[in-house]
């Protein structure tokens, strides 16, 4: 049976509990998921927020500082944890991860990318799952990728994925921001080059994350150069992962 790639994103609000440290409990149920579908032979790449979150938690930061220095020491600290925490959960399901620092510039640089590409397919290969992150640590404010959505889906060209699956705190994109607006409905299906992304795709994100809804529709538009399908859907959802792979409509299926 021929295997399926997805690419799988999770923001720092959803991994960090807002804040308040890692949510070992939510991060537990996206592993179990996520092993669920390796059995049903689809191939998993992780693409991880939450290493400066995690970091401001364990070095008691309440606020998230906007000097680079800082930001890439609280990345360093935070990543630390993060790290654990996969392995620790995926290690019970009899799965190996690999962690994978990228930059803006080690994807734009041809050589460098093909490496990379080489390594993640090796890694898929040998079963694990690769979890990905931005190298922050290095990364300046000229080379920072700015949210890992764009990350997600340019590492969805990079692999040739099926599908793109970006996991939020928001139920998906709706027709009106439904922070203000009590009647703003879900949109389940769109096309990518439909202008109402556009329109109705908010530009702000939250205090812990650098990227919102405008991000993930971008890079939807991204990982559509590649044939790529995204899913922009609530991580809060009950087993939205495995329920994704049956079919079920969750959130909003942006098509290429």
């Amino acid at each position: 049976m021929k295997k399926h790639r997805w690419i799988v994103k999770i923001g720092s609000a959803l991994l960090t509990n807002d804040g308040k440290g890692l949510d070992k409990p939510a991060i537990a149920d996206w592993v179990a998921q996520i092993a669920e579908l390796k059995k049903q032979n689809i191939e998993v790449i992780l693409v991880s927020s939450g290493a400066i979150a995690e970091g401001m938690k364990r070095l008691g930061w309440e606020t998230r500082p906007t000097d680079i220095h800082q930001l890439q020491a609280a990345a360093a600290v935070g990543q630390m944890g993060l790290v654990q925490t996969y392995e620790s959960l995926f290690s019970k399901h009899n799965i190996h991860t690999a962690q994978v620092l990228l930059t803006h510039d080690s994807l734009a640089n041809t050589e460098q990318s093909s490496n990379i590409s080489a390594t993640l397919n090796a890694l898929l290969e040998m079963g694990t799952v690769p979890i990905v992150n931005e190298n922050d640590t290095i990364a300046t404010e000229e080379i920072k990728f700015g949210d890992n959505d764009t990350l997600a889906a340019l590492v969805a060209n990079l692999v040739g994925a099926n599908q793109l699956v970006i996991l939020t705190d928001q139920g998906g994109v709706y027709d009106a921001d439904p922070r203000q607006n009590a009647d703003a409905k879900l949109i389940d299906k769109i096309h990518v080059d439909d202008e109402k992304l556009k329109q109705v795709a908010g530009r702000t994100g939250g205090s812990l994350g650098s990227g919102g809804m405008y991000t993930k529709v971008l890079a939807a538009r991204t990982a559509a150069k590649t044939s790529t399908n995204t899913i922009i859907a609530s991580g809060k959802t009950d087993d939205v992962l495995t329920r994704l792979h049956v079919g079920e409509v969750i959130g909003t299926l942006i098509k290429c």
